[in-house]
Formats: structure tokens, sequence, C-alpha cells
């Protein structure tokens, strides 16, 4: 069972449009996992009481204490009135939005987040909060889609997971039997290699590459990594999908199905410290069903 499985839900609450949409999605996955729910909003005092001339600019540290409260009671009349069975608890941090949503991730089993930002094509772009938070977190970061009516996730297709070997799709698969066996959903295992690269290597010696090598070693890397879960998790139906491309197209193209999505924080080739990998940005900015970012031991560490 992952190691983040026995915390709370924490969801982040800025007053956007976005956030009760983000509220029901947390409060359905907390029902889910017998979990408590942890409403935070927080409130950058600092920048507040930057010197200002104006007399607006008195009080203000009050005023958005009194809008934090409001905005936290308003959540948790939604949680009740949606899954009233969850256990709620609420925080106010006097904090930047990001690390006071990154503290709360240290003892947290899932943090959620809300992502109002929509371009002409109807995608997604992903705020600065949401890319600080799901690169350092130290749980795992779902961001829910703006797109869902009423914060309401899917509750038809499959959970997808990208699969490629990495330590970072060990957790990411971990995450994602656990999320199909809760929801009683089946589980796409996706497995994709790139050979773009040794394509035109042996296009310029004038040779044919054969890629029946590459699909065999390839297969069997997707079925080394599915075997143990497998047997651990009977009750989830699992498809096998084994394409070669790019893996953010791939994932990308059973997204818009899918009710939810799965990947690592960074694949083959990630460097600790580094940002998330280019894989989970891509995703996180075109997916439209939420996607949730799993960590592997020792992500986040700062």
């Amino acid at each position: 069972m992952p190691e983040y499985s026995n915390g709370a839900v924490v969801v982040g609450i800025d007053g956007s449009d976005s956030s009760p949409r983000a509220v029901r999605w947390a409060a359905a996955e907390a029902r889910r996992r017998h979990a408590e729910l942890r409403l935070v909003h927080a409130i950058d005092e600092e920048e507040l009481k930057f010197p200002r001339t104006l007399p607006l600019g008195e009080g203000l540290v009050e005023k958005a204490r009194t809008r934090g409260h409001r905005l936290l009671r308003h959540a948790r009349d939604l949680v009740r009135e949606v899954e009233p069975s969850v256990k709620i608890t609420a925080v106010l941090r006097h904090d930047r939005p990001a690390p006071a949503l990154l503290a709360v991730s240290e003892d947290a089993a899932l943090l959620v987040l809300g992502t109002e930002q929509i371009h002409a094509l109807g995608r997604v772009l992903v705020g600065s909060v949401s890319i600080a938070v799901t690169t350092h977190a130290r749980c795992p970061v779902a961001v829910v889609r703006p797109h869902i009516a009423e914060g309401e996730a899917p509750e038809e297709g499959p959970v997808v997971v990208g699969v490629d070997g990495s330590r970072a799709s060990e957790a990411a698969l971990a995450l994602a039997f656990e999320e199909a066996s809760w929801r009683g959903a089946p589980l796409v295992a996706l497995h994709c290699w790139d050979d773009t690269f040794l394509a035109a290597l042996f296009a310029e010696s004038r040779t044919t590459l054969d890629t029946s090598d590459f699909e065999e070693r390839e297969g069997e890397v997707l079925a080394e990594r599915l075997a143990g879960w497998q047997e651990k998790y009977p009750e989830v139906q699992v498809e096998r999908v084994l394409t070669r491309g790019r893996a953010s197209d791939e994932l990308l193209g059973y997204a818009d199905r899918a009710r939810l999505l799965i990947v690592g924080s960074r694949g083959r080739g990630g460097v600790a410290g580094m940002l998330l990998g280019s894989t989970s940005q891509r995703v996180l900015s075109a997916a439209l069903c939420p996607v949730i970012v799993a960590r592997s031991q020792g992500d986040g560490k700062r």
C-alpha cells in the first residue's frame, strides 16, 4: 500500500471558481479512503503588510482573514452537503499559498488543487502555484480540471497510468491500482517507447531499424512492472497498452475518456531536484480529466 495512504486528504481553497470543483472531488476522495478532509486557505500577510500610502491598505490583513474564514466555512458547508459522512477540519495558514500547501503536504495522503485557467482550445494552463506544489510536495498531488461540471469527476472510464520502468512510475502504479480498486474501475497501464533518435541514426547509415527486439523488451518491462500489483489487486481489471511514440501524446489520447490519469513526478533519466518531468508537465497542462502526480520515496525533499 502506498506510504501516503493513511493521512488526510487536503484541498486548497482560494476563492476562485475552481475551488468548489476541487472541494467536491476531494470530499469524494476522502470518503473513498475513509480519511479526514482538511480544508486549507492561505493568506500572504507579509504582502498585505507592505507599506501603503492609501487608506485602503489599512486593515487589509484583518479583511483577508475574515474572507478566509468565510471561504473555509462555505467549503465546509459544501462538503457536508455532498459527503456528510466525511470528517472535516479547516485550517487558515498565514503564508504564501505554495509554501503553505507544501507544509501541509508533509503528513497528507493527497493534496488536491483546482485549476482555473483555460485557453481558447479548451486546455488547461497550469498556474504557478500548481507547478510549485506538484514539483515539491511530499505527497501525491491531484489537479482537478475546470471542465468537470459542478466539480464532479466522471464516473465512467478507466483509471490510466503511465509506466516507464522508473522509480517514479512504480509509485504511480502503486497509487493507480489503489485508486482503481477504490473506484471499482478498470486500469489502463500504458507503456511506450520513442525510437525516433535511433531510427534517424539508422536512416543516415541507410540501414533498417528492426523494432521487433524493442517491442519484445519493452513488453517484458511492462509485464514485470505489473506482475506483483496484479497479484495484490486481483479485483482490478488491467488492460496493457504497449505503443511507440511520445509518452505524453499517448497518455493524452486516453485522458479525455478516463476518469483519472496518474503519472510519476519524473521519468527515465530524472534526477533529484529537477522540476517535473516533461511528460508530467505536458499532461498537467493538457489533460481534461483529473490528474494525480505520484511521488516516489525521496521526492519533494528540500
